[in-house]
């Protein structure tokens, strides 16, 4: 396949054609349509230090020169640009042995895994975001402090937010349909400013491309709006956590693989084994989907996320949830991320783990029938209590390397353990409050 293949996006002028970094934030170069068109086939090129800075954009590896390593563009994921009708969007990534460090390349992976032993894999991730009555320069001006949100008077499943700010959100869809993203449904959640968009299920990487992209786009639509959107886990200890619930399901050929409805739950063989590979290597790998230290303020109990590696049949305080409606639409959704995960490395983790347990046969323990709060997990089950603890697991994980390789593990490793320096450095404003008049 070329760009040229579409005699629609061939007319196209420019092209943004990007990588996702650690974080699933969007790095691009705008170039000419023609030129994107030629480096499709002879090959690009990308600074290397996008796998090697922080979100703040500081470099974690000092003994290194930051070149342009070669890269690929991969012309499937060709989308129009929504905000220039004569425009474009298309991925590409690393290649070689440096290729290894993406999550999106580990995701590609773990696919053609689940192709060689005869399974397609649907997907779809939803997200939970708040939005804010600020710009980049009104938070910077209040030192983030003071924000006032959007809708404050918002309530869960709202009819008088939906109706008050329809057009905005219908200027939401417009932009998401231009960029091929279904949006399944999108409503209110709890609390000022909050609301959920569930994306619309899809084949394979376009699963997690379509997450990543609705949050790099989100933003910037709301940006241009004059708001701001909130991915990050934990914004304020007085609201909910943002989640990043992720479904995923497989099929063998047209049947769905996950679906007997004479077995218990109407679980296939394949589900439960897909389960207890999930359920045994999460709190190892959990860092794959609760990379920030924020992350861990979500991760707590009566928060709407869970604590420890548990399942259960329609139960939304378990951190797996079986979705059994129907034979077609039974399911697996994994309730661990949050929103600001990477969308690549989360699909990369559950299917791994997934795909082992099938492998190697790993039944689940019992399902939950009541609240996993009340529960007493063994302590293998328990998750690590943050991103000290989460690393560290990480990194003694063979498990992780058998499925991952030592360069991924090692380089993930590195990045999560420069992001807890910076942050060790810090002075919260809890600390000044709790001690300054004290000590």
């Amino acid at each position: 396949m070329t760009l040229s293949d579409d005699p629609e996006l061939s007319a196209l002028k420019d092209m943004h054609v990007g990588l996702f970094d650690l974080d699933g934030l969007f790095c691009h170069k705008l170039m000419s349509g023609t030129k994107a068109g030629k480096l499709a086939v002879t090959g690009y090129s990308f600074c290397d230090v996008i796998h090697a800075w922080d979100s703040a954009e500081q470099q974690w590896e000092d003994d290194r020169t930051y070149i342009d390593r070669p890269a690929r563009i991969f012309p499937e994921t060709l989308r129009r640009w929504p905000f220039s009708l004569d425009a474009g969007i298309v991925i590409a990534d690393f290649t070689g042995d440096y290729g290894e460090n993406s999550p999106r390349n580990q995701l590609l992976k773990q696919l053609a895994r689940a192709d060689a032993m005869g399974f397609g894999v649907t997907a779809a991730f939803e997200y939970e975001f708040f939005l804010l009555d600020e710009t980049a320069d009104s938070l910077r001006a209040k030192g983030y402090r003071n924000l006032e949100h959007f809708a404050k008077a918002n309530r869960t499943y709202s009819l008088q937010s939906a109706a008050a700010y329809g057009d905005l959100f219908d200027g939401l869809r417009s932009c998401m349909e231009t960029l091929d993203i279904g949006m399944d449904s999108l409503h209110t959640e709890l609390g000022p400013g909050c609301f959920e968009a569930p994306l619309a299920v899809t084949s394979g990487i376009k699963a997690a491309d379509d997450a990543a992209l609705f949050r790099n786009f989100a933003r910037a639509y709301f940006a241009r709006n004059a708001l701001t959107t909130v991915f990050m886990s934990k914004l304020s200890p007085d609201l909910s956590g943002q989640s990043g619930h992720f479904h995923i399901s497989l099929r063998k050929g047209d049947a769905p693989a996950f679906a007997d409805p004479d077995a218990p739950d109407g679980l296939s063989i394949e589900a439960r084994h897909f389960l207890g590979g999930l359920l045994q290597l999460m709190p190892e790998m959990l860092v794959f989907t609760a990379q920030t230290v924020n992350a861990y303020k979500r991760l707590v109990p009566g928060a709407w996320a869970p604590t420890w590696a548990s399942w259960g049949v329609q139960n939304r305080t378990a951190a797996v949830r079986i979705i059994n409606d129907t034979p077609e639409a039974t399911r697996i959704e994994f309730r661990v991320p949050a929103a600001d995960s990477n969308p690549h490395a989360v699909m990369a983790f559950c299917l791994a783990a997934g795909l082992w347990g099938i492998e190697n046969a790993v039944e689940p323990p019992e399902p939950l029938s009541g609240s996993a709060y009340e529960a007493s997990p063994a302590p293998a089950a328990r998750f690590p209590r943050d991103l000290v603890e989460a690393t560290d697991r990480l990194e003694a994980s063979d498990m992780a390397r058998e499925l991952f390789g030592d360069a991924y593990v090692d380089h993930f490793v590195r990045s999560r353990r420069h992001e807890v320096s910076d942050y060790l450095r810090q002075v919260t404003d809890w600390e000044v409050r709790r001690y300054l008049e004290l000590f």
